[in-house]
């Protein structure tokens, strides 16, 4: 595999970079206290086209490789204090590439390029109260009805789901199967009579993402709203997967290069005993612990985003990042807030922030637990 970078991706990371650190850093500390997403901010993003790097030309996208894009959102992430804002745009990337993937042309041409031009904003509705990563335990269901499916049931901790103009509804249409074959997965349009997205959830972290109940009761959708074939939910629930476990590997490899930074920083700045604290062994083998995890959760982000590009399954790789980068990005934060001393643990030094936001990384997209299940069982165990 080659990872070498071109000029041009060079300088499209570049561009981001001057891009996040002018425009999206200005009262991150405000914006994570109130819980408010900036929608103002997501226009800029949209503007620089970050929601339309994967997807074809003719439905509003750039038409880059998805290695291009994995740069992308890790300088993004480098760059961008504000994580809530940087998950909000990998769940409209993906809520793209399921549609891109699986979508028909008339379903591409009416959601995909606002999508891609950041106009609406796209979720996906699979987590239920008692069904997260047991998809097959999901009870929300879709009945068909002359033409319709009627949809019941509720999903949680939605990403983007208060503000989603439309969203990806993961839900039971065969109850007879137990396995694949039983689910499908249904678009539903904001203001939909029975559909109802609740307030936002507070949260510990990740304080500007907007996650939220969704409540469908008695919402009767077009059959024209169904995404792929019915009983195909699970596939492609699976095969999307893949792919947003690659992109938020590639956010968290970006933020531990810039909170490796601000060590490195801290560590030559801050003196105590006559030198920097950065010459004492236990302080210097933080970093350099930090600084080989983000390397290493790296190199397998691009392997796994160029077998992606090759049309290639990534579910091994997926969940090696999901759990190595996630685990090593609590582990970072938690240690860069040690480097920073008393200062870190004050909200000005910004520091806190990143250890609460970093805490969900090995919950969404499957916890680590689970995805550690799933790399033994594709190892045959």
């Amino acid at each position: 595999m080659d990872f070498s970078i071109t000029e041009q991706q060079r300088e499209l990371q570049k561009a981001i970079i001057e891009f996040a650190q002018k425009e999206l850093n200005q009262d991150v500390i405000l914006r994570d206290k109130q819980s408010t997403f900036p929608l103002d901010l997501w226009q800029k993003c949209a503007q620089m086209d970050l929601m339309a790097l994967p997807f074809p030309e003719k439905y509003g996208g750039c038409g880059m490789d998805f290695f291009t894009t994995v740069l992308s959102i890790e300088a993004l992430a480098s760059s961008c204090k504000d994580a809530g804002l940087v998950h909000a745009i990998i769940t409209q990337l993906v809520s793209g590439l399921l549609l891109n993937l699986f979508g028909n042309e008339e379903q591409k041409t009416k959601y995909l390029i606002p999508v891609a031009r950041g106009q609406k904003i796209a979720a996906q509705a699979v987590t239920e109260a008692e069904a997260g990563s047991d998809v097959f335990s999901l009870r929300t269901r879709a009945e068909r009805r002359n033409g319709t499916y009627a949809i019941e049931g509720s999903k949680i901790f939605i990403s983007n789901g208060s503000i989603a103009n439309f969203v990806f509804v993961l839900a039971l249409t065969n109850p007879a199967k137990k396995t694949l074959g039983s689910h499908s997965f249904f678009i539903v349009e904001k203001g939909q009579k029975g559909f109802d997205s609740g307030k936002p959830i507070e949260k510990m972290g990740l304080r500007t993402l907007q996650n939220s109940e969704l409540v469908f009761d008695g919402c009767i959708i077009p059959a024209a709203n169904l995404v792929g074939k019915e009983g195909q939910g699970a596939v492609i629930f699976h095969e999307i997967m893949e792919w947003e476990r690659i992109l938020f590997g590639a956010c968290h490899v970006g933020t531990m290069m810039r909170i490796t930074e601000a060590g490195v920083n801290q560590a030559r700045k801050r003196r105590q005993f006559g030198q920097p604290i950065g010459k004492f062994q236990s302080i210097s083998e933080k970093i350099a612990r930090m600084k080989m995890s983000g390397e290493l959760a790296r190199l397998m982000v691009y392997k796994a985003a160029v077998l992606k590009d090759e049309r290639k399954r990534a579910a091994l790789e997926a969940s090696i990042i999901k759990v190595f980068a996630g685990e090593s990005l609590k582990e970072a934060c938690m240690d860069a807030l040690q480097i920073h001393g008393a200062f870190g643990y004050m909200t000005e030094a910004e520091v806190e922030r990143d250890l609460r936001d970093s805490v969900a990384s090995t919950i969404y997209s499957g916890t680590s637990e689970i995805n550690t299940l799933i790399i033994a069982r594709l190892l045959g165990l």
